[in-house]
């Protein structure tokens, strides 16, 4: 059937993402050869915060996801379930991330899913999330390229060579320092920081992905409406970043809640998110950055690429170990001319 829809479900720490989408040719450049691009039709968005479950103080204390939270899961997944059945869409993947890596039950709440849904949800890394929302990204805006995606519970870097996850999230962030975060937060930052390299992800374009950028791209737009063609490769620079910061910041949580995007508690974690995006971005060391309505949902129907070989490393050599067989061939090239000589 011609532009088949084929569909992914995303269960993140904050919200619920379903995907509808086909592909489609792309629009013919010259010199370019005929390609099919990833177009979406639906995506629906349902907040279910399992990470108000799930994340603690104690980086190391395992909590289980609730009964209250399983029961509002369910029902989420059977809403998209009916829209995907009404709609003909083939169901390829659901994934659960974040708060899944850290909950004490998650067997039980991917067996809850797995009925209303249909399908056996996948726990994924923190390092597969990150190169499957690059991936997602390149598809549209070429190779050289940096992505971030902040997400509830945790953040995704990748610049297509070097992918990886930091624990850090708006919602996490958000149950540890409230709203906005005070004095407390430059400590917090010097943590998150304190392992992390950014090495050949600096001074790159940088693409922000996830339910941060869409929700900044809004406010700053003014759009009430969900429009990814309007919001899709959107550029900012770290002064307008500030700016709507700043506004947001000076509302109360009533007037927050009435701004674009900033619906269905978005208005609580977004502060944190913005605040955690500008850290990112002063160690990526870039002046602007660009927003994508792309993610893991879109790099999870992209057929899987071939891993690149990895070369053998060198074995390292202890400095001793050195001198001893140093000392072995110079000994070695002594003795040859008087065994040599002895012969003759």
């Amino acid at each position: 059937m011609k532009n088949k829809l084929l569909a992914t479900v995303d269960i993140g720490s904050h919200s619920c993402i379903m995907l509808i989408a086909a592909f489609e040719d792309a629009p013919a450049e010259s010199g370019q050869q005929p390609r099919k691009i990833l177009v979406p039709k639906l995506q629906k968005v349902e907040v279910c915060r399992l990470g108000d479950d799930v994340y603690s103080d104690d980086p190391d204390e395992k909590l289980p996801v609730g009964e209250k939270k399983i029961a509002d899961l369910v029902r989420i997944m059977t809403k998209f379930r009916m829209d995907l059945h009404a709609l003909g869409a083939d169901l390829q993947a659901v994934v659960m991330t974040e708060a899944m890596r850290k909950a004490a039950n998650p067997d039980e709440v991917c067996d809850a899913v797995e009925k209303a849904i249909w399908m056996r949800p996948r726990i994924i890394s923190g390092e597969e999330e990150a190169k499957l929302t690059f991936r997602s990204v390149r598809e549209w805006h070429g190779n050289d390229l940096v992505t971030i995606d902040i997400g509830g519970g945790s953040t995704e870097l990748s610049n297509g060579e070097s992918s990886f996850s930091i624990p850090v999230g708006a919602l996490k962030m958000f149950k540890e320092m409230g709203p906005i975060p005070g004095p407390e937060y430059k400590k917090f930052a010097k943590e998150a920081f304190k392992e992390v390299s950014f090495k050949g992800m600096t001074k790159k374009p940088t693409y922000l992905i996830g339910g941060t950028g869409l929700a900044l791209a809004m406010v700053f737009l003014n759009r009430q409406i969900f429009d990814y063609k309007a919001i899709e490769g959107l550029e900012l620079s770290i002064n307008d970043l500030d700016a709507v910061t700043t506004r947001i910041s000076n509302l109360s949580k009533e007037l927050r809640a009435m701004l674009p995007g900033l619906e269905n508690g978005r208005h609580e974690i977004i502060i944190c998110g913005l605040v955690w995006l500008k850290s990112l971005l002063e160690k990526l060391r870039v002046e602007s950055f660009r927003i994508s309505t792309a993610g893991l949902r879109f790099g999870l129907l992209y057929p899987p690429e071939a891993e690149p070989e990895q070369k053998p490393k060198a074995k390292r050599v202890p400095p001793w170990m050195k001198k001893a067989a140093e000392s072995t061939e110079t000994a070695a090239e002594t003795a040859a001319p008087q065994e040599v000589a002895e012969q003759n």
